[in-house]
């Protein structure tokens, strides 16, 4: 069914390419949770700050991670075959600013308190959310890879709370009280 609507869209007669500016300013109305991705294997510890996340499937349990090729992170994480996606809480700004800048490695990671599941991908320990996952596959779009994890195993944070990135900015949100 895909390959039908992508060569009818080839086929017919579409408008030009939008301007990069005028979809990037688009998105940035796209509320999306804030999350670090990390990575440890025999390529090296490694991790980043990214929204591209997304829920695939229940059964089996996996979701979607979109990462830059071009980030110097890219061939750690495509050597070790598994990433931990660490949702962030509220409070979280600094670290999240640690993970998507050029700060070294090392001191990304001494910023946070870490400790490991079944994939041996560093979990943060005060995350809204983890999911400690190995990578089923992965495909080419853009500029980016799609990676395609399967949940090996998950941890849930105390307080139901999480770190949104919407309108170029950080936003806090919490459930409320039952």
């Amino acid at each position: 069914m895909l390959n039908a609507i992508a060569s009818h869209a080839e086929s017919s007669s579409l408008p030009p390419a939008l301007p990069k500016a005028d979809y990037r300013n688009a998105m940035a109305r796209l509320g999306a949770a804030v999350n670090i991705i990390t990575t440890d294997g025999p390529a090296g510890r490694a991790g980043f700050t990214a929204s591209a996340v997304c829920s695939v499937t229940d059964e089996p349990p996996m979701l979607l991670v979109c990462l830059n090729r071009s980030a110097s992170v890219y061939p750690a994480f495509t050597a070790n075959g598994v990433l931990c996606v660490n949702v962030l809480a509220a409070g979280h700004q600094t670290l999240s600013g640690l993970f998507g800048g050029k700060t070294p490695m090392d001191e990304r990671f001494a910023a946070g308190r870490w400790s490991r599941k079944a994939t041996g991908s560093p979990v943060l320990d005060d995350a809204a959310a983890s999911f400690d996952c190995r990578v089923v596959r992965a495909t080419s779009a853009g500029t980016h890879d799609v990676l395609f994890c399967e949940a090996l195993a998950i941890a849930i944070g105390g307080a139901a709370q999480s770190l949104i990135y919407f309108d170029r900015r950080y936003h806090e949100i919490a459930a409320p009280p039952h």
